[in-house]
């Protein structure tokens, strides 16, 4: 009979009472999982089946058994339960491989995450495995409390990609339009806040770069609130005249000023029992941002030209494309109002940030603008699909969207080809000028995080930059910090 590693002795089957054994599922400290899901053990050793099996039902796992890949047929036919969470697919069974199995599995159980397990690990075989479709690829011998952490990741993982499926289906229930588009893990960590914030009453700011969808995030809060039926009324601070700005928020009286003749009801009244949206905040007035805070600690408002308050009741979503500390130091935006509109904050990532939406989104755009003007495009060639990864999308998704509303018009045939985008690589000279400013960049914060002995708060102040940026660029450019 096979074990884990048959110069293992500690992880192997044919002993009386493994010594990883007796420490693991004895122990007081085993580890339980936040996400108990169901698991489907599939390994021809029936010791190592019934190892597993003991190991995952200690961690509250409920676990389904089978010894070969008929065992798994059965399964995947719907003749052994509900569909599983994740499978441990051993590579090597007495009548297939595991891995010709993982495309049947995917295709019957589209979010079941799968990890194979082998006694024969190759790099060449896991990247086969990943690029079937595997959520991981383990070798053995397995380490059993680290084979619980893998696996409850991949619960998760599918818990995630579940709970996205259902939101997109109540959002397209709800609004009768298309669910938007999120399949990288950032954007799925902003929808699962998304889902827990939105029936609440609380105030949300939502930050992030222009045209990273913030107005998409504010549609999908409004949509699953209690104050769906409500109207949703959206206003950009930055295109209001200034003198005009409080009459359209506040309302206005008859006589109020010139051209007031008749009384006006503002914004805030047109939103009763429904929610405000508050586009790019930091570019209102000073004054009216002071005279927004009183409205929204009174729940009353003023009309211009008024000596009665009226009470007002509407959500405020609010959205800005600045770094929100740097507004504030800077005094673009009150530091008060902040606090007060931003009882949950969400930061949307750039699509740069975000490349597993890129095709996804491409695909969703060419669809629409196709069936728009009527023409007969696709998809995408794999020389257009790399153009569209490759670039830096300083746009995002607006210039993303824009992209492929023109290519689908310029493209002659069936799919969107190179010569069909306007995003072409960058000229030689372009690029190094680029790389260059990038380096200096780079040498500039490592500097500073050096003299601050890695105070991120204080290199930020240093740099004159907001500390989410700073924390972006230290991503983005992998920079180590030690204190």
């Amino acid at each position: 009979m096979p074990c884990f590693g048959a110069s293992n002795a500690a992880f192997c089957p044919r002993m009386n009472q493994p010594a990883y054994e007796s420490a693991f599922v004895n122990s007081s400290q085993k580890p339980r999982c936040e996400i108990p899901g169901r698991v489907l053990v599939v390994d021809d050793d029936p010791a190592v089946l019934a190892l597993l099996s003991r190991i995952l039902e200690e961690a509250s796992f409920e676990v389904s058994r089978g010894t070969s890949a008929a065992d798994l047929r059965r399964a995947i036919d719907g003749l052994d339960g509900e569909t599983p969470d994740v499978v441990l697919l051993d590579w090597h069974l007495p009548d297939a491989d595991g891995i010709q199995l993982l495309p049947l599995i995917k295709k019957r159980w589209a979010t079941t995450e799968v990890i194979v397990l082998t006694g024969f690990g190759t790099f060449d075989a896991a990247v086969e495995a990943t690029k079937m479709g595997a959520f991981h690829f383990q070798s053995k011998p397995i380490d059993p409390a680290s084979l619980l952490i893998l696996v409850q990741r991949a619960a998760e993982h599918r818990h995630l990609q579940y709970q996205t499926q259902q939101l997109g289906r109540v959002v397209s229930t709800l609004t009768g339009a298309p669910a938007p588009v999120f399949r990288s893990p950032a954007m799925r960590v902003v929808l699962r806040m998304v889902e827990r914030v939105a029936p609440s009453p609380a105030s949300i700011l939502i930050a992030g770069e222009s045209g990273t969808g913030k107005e998409v995030i504010a549609d999908l809060i409004h949509s699953l609130s209690p104050r769906s039926r409500g109207p949703l009324v959206k206003v950009n601070c930055a295109a209001l005249p200034r003198e005009l700005i409080e009459s359209e928020l506040f309302g206005s009286v008859k006589g109020a000023y010139t051209g007031a003749h008749a009384d006006r009801d503002g914004l805030f009244r047109q939103a009763q029992g429904g929610t405000l949206f508050l586009d790019e905040l930091a570019e209102m007035p000073a004054e009216t941002q002071s005279k927004l805070l009183r409205v929204l600690q009174e729940k009353q408002v003023r009309p211009v030209g008024g000596r009665t308050s009226r009470p007002t009741d509407c959500r405020i979503l609010a959205a800005t494309n600045l770094d929100v500390d740097a507004a504030i130091a800077s005094h673009k935006l009150r530091g008060d109002l902040y606090f007060r509109v931003a009882t949950v904050r969400l930061d949307l990532p750039p699509l740069r940030e975000r490349r597993e939406d890129i095709l996804p989104l491409a695909q969703t755009f060419l669809s629409r603008f196709a069936a728009q003007a009527g023409r007969s495009v696709t998809g995408f060639t794999q020389g257009a699909m790399d153009r569209l990864l490759a670039c830096h999308w300083p746009g995002n998704v607006r210039q993303l969207e824009n992209e492929v509303q023109r290519a689908v018009l310029v493209c002659d045939g069936s799919q969107i080809d190179t010569q069909d985008l306007s995003i072409g690589s960058l000229s030689q000279d372009a690029s190094e000028r680029l790389t260059a400013l990038e380096d200096v960049e780079r040498q500039k914060i490592e500097e500073v995080l050096r003299e601050t002995r890695g105070n991120k708060l204080l290199a930020a102040r240093r740099l004159g930059i907001g500390r989410q940026t700073l924390y972006n660029k230290i991503k983005r450019y992998q920079l180590e910090v030690d204190r």
